[in-house]
């Protein structure tokens, strides 16, 4: 079994006084990944007419409403206590805290305010997306990995891959993830798209396959204590997790969308 260091190697590097985090090259290495993708795809596989530039600020919109999106998701989903007592917590940034359903639903309003400004419908925005957010998810798990966060449950000592946290055999959901929403997610949609494909087939399989993958891992992920503590964590019946209450949603929008492509053919 591998043993995890304490304390966790979150700090990549140092600049003077500043220290490089492992989480944020993480994030940069995701939109790094993105912006060659999707300036690929516009080459190779795009159905619809964007250039490279064009492409450069659809980062940029998606970027700024990953951030501002996961802070504000992380403190309304799992800091609204904080956020109460101190509604400045919510620019307290150094302190951590960024939701993946809140990053998402800012970078939707993202992508939404730049198919506006380019009057391009937003499903073929969303469409064109969709395939190359996976990588960013993939790092971005790597980055909780790295800075020893969101650990699994207690594992048994006859799984050779699980990790020593504290002297304690542990499940690596972050890696779970990484495998789960970003590796595998990543090659069923470039898998999904070398081919065309109906509008709000593609952002429907990657909405579906996001939520099965997080909803999975959330049963061996140790849920967020703080939430509930009388129940460990659980919102209800002793195994629902936040993660998993807001993935519901986007698995029914996903099959929604799947049914309603079919009906696009």
């Amino acid at each position: 079994m591998f043993v995890f260091p304490n304390p966790p190697p979150a700090v990549a590097f140092s600049l003077g006084p500043l220290d490089v985090r492992w989480y944020g090259l993480m994030y940069l290495l995701g939109l790094l990944v993105a912006w060659q993708g999707l300036r690929w795809t516009s080459t190779h596989r795009a159905h619809i007419k964007i250039s490279h530039e064009e492409i450069d600020d659809l980062i940029f919109y998606c970027a700024v409403g990953l951030i501002v999106g996961g802070r504000v998701g992380y403190m309304i989903f799992y800091g609204f206590d904080m956020l109460a007592r101190d509604p400045l917590a919510m620019f307290k940034v150094w302190q951590g805290g960024m939701s993946f359903h809140g990053g998402l639903l800012g970078g939707i309003i993202g992508l939404y305010l730049f198919s506006k400004k380019m009057a391009i419908p937003a499903i073929l925005i969303f469409d064109f997306v969709a395939p190359w957010v996976p990588p960013g998810l993939f790092f971005g798990r790597i980055g909780n990995f790295l800075n020893g966060e969101l650990w699994g449950a207690v594992a048994s000592e006859n799984i050779w891959w699980a990790v020593v946290v504290n002297g304690m055999p542990r499940h690596p959901s972050q890696l779970y993830e990484a495998v789960l929403e970003g590796a595998i997610l990543f090659s069923l949609l470039q898998f999904l798209t070398r081919r065309d494909r109906p509008k709000y087939f593609i952002s429907g399989c990657f909405l579906l396959g996001y939520a099965v993958a997080r909803m999975s891992v959330e049963f061996v992920r140790l849920p967020d204590i703080h939430l509930n503590p009388s129940t460990g964590g659980y919102l209800a019946f002793d195994w629902l997790t936040m993660g998993q209450a807001l993935s519901l949603p986007m698995a029914v929008v996903g099959i929604i969308m799947i049914y309603y492509s079919a009906k696009l053919r």
